[in-house]
C-alpha cells in the first residue's frame, strides 16, 4: 500500500483557508482519493477540547495564556492530532488536507509572541515526531482584502488570538514568508486575492506534482 500525502493550508487571519481546504479536497476526491479534511488547533476530540481553551478561554481568567504555555497547548493539541488522525490516514493511503498546522506556531506562538522557533522545533520533534507536510500552502493576501474578508466573517467578534492587536498580526506574516523563504522546497506560496474559484485553480497548479500517478 502507498502512503498518502499531507498537504497543509497557511496564512494569517481571513486568508480563506477553510474554503481552499474544502475546494481542494473535494478535487482530490474526485480523482478516486480517499480524503481527509482537518484543522488545528483540533481534528480529534482532545485536540478540539484544547481548541476550545486557546481560543475561548478559561471562564474567570481575562489575562489569557502566556505565549510559552500558548505553544505548550497547541503542540500537545497536534502531538494528539498526528498520532489518533493524520499518521493513521497516511499510512493507509489516504491524502490529508489540514487548515494550519505547524508552521502557525512558528508564526503565531514565534514570530507574534516571542517564543524561539528552536525551541518549537524541540516541541514538534517530540510531540509529533518531527511529521511535516509534503506540501504547506501559504496562502497571501493584500491587507485591505483581509480586512473587508474579516468584517464579513468576524461580525459576533473574533477569538483571543485573531483580536489581537495589528503590530502582532504584521509579525506573524512577516514570519510566514520568512519561513517560506528558507524551504522553498515544501512551500508553495499562493496569490490568496481574487475569486475562489480563481484561488482554488493556483492551488491546483501547485499540487499538481504531487498529483502524478496518485489517482486511482
Amino acid at each position: 500500500m502507498t502512503t498518502g500525502r499531507f498537504i497543509a493550508l497557511e496564512g494569517g487571519e481571513g486568508a480563506g483557508k477553510s474554503t481552499q481546504a474544502r475546494l481542494l479536497a473535494e478535487a482530490l476526491r474526485a480523482r478516486g482519493l480517499e480524503v481527509i479534511t482537518t484543522r488545528e488547533p483540533g481534528g480529534t476530540a482532545g485536540a478540539e477540547a484544547i481548541r476550545s481553551l486557546l481560543l475561548n478561554g478559561v471562564e474567570g481568567d481575562t489575562a489569557g495564556w502566556g505565549a510559552r504555555a500558548e505553544a505548550l497547548l497547541f503542540a500537545a493539541a497536534r502531538a494528539d492530532h498526528v498520532a489518533r488522525l493524520i499518521r493513521p490516514a497516511l499510512e493507509r493511503g489516504a491524502w490529508v488536507v489540514c487548515d494550519r498546522y505547524l508552521d502557525s506556531s512558528r508564526a503565531y506562538q514565534g514570530g507574534g509572541g516571542g517564543v524561539s522557533d528552536v525551541d518549537l522545533l524541540t516541541l514538534h520533534a517530540f510531540g509529533s515526531e518531527g511529521l511535516l507536510p509534503d506540501l504547506t500552502l501559504l496562502v497571501e493576501v493584500a491587507a485591505e482584502e483581509v480586512v473587508r474578508r474579516l468584517a464579513l466573517r468576524d461580525t459576533e467578534g473574533s477569538d483571543r488570538i485573531g483580536g489581537r492587536e495589528q503590530a502582532y498580526h504584521d509579525r506573524v506574516a512577516a514570519t510566514f514568508r520568512a519561513l517560506a523563504d528558507a524551504d522553498e522546497a515544501r512551500f508553495a506560496r499562493i496569490d490568496g486575492n481574487g475569486t475562489p474559484e480563481q484561488i482554488h485553480a493556483r492551488i491546483l497548479a501547485a499540487i499538481a506534482p504531487l498529483c502524478e500517478g496518485a489517482e486511482k
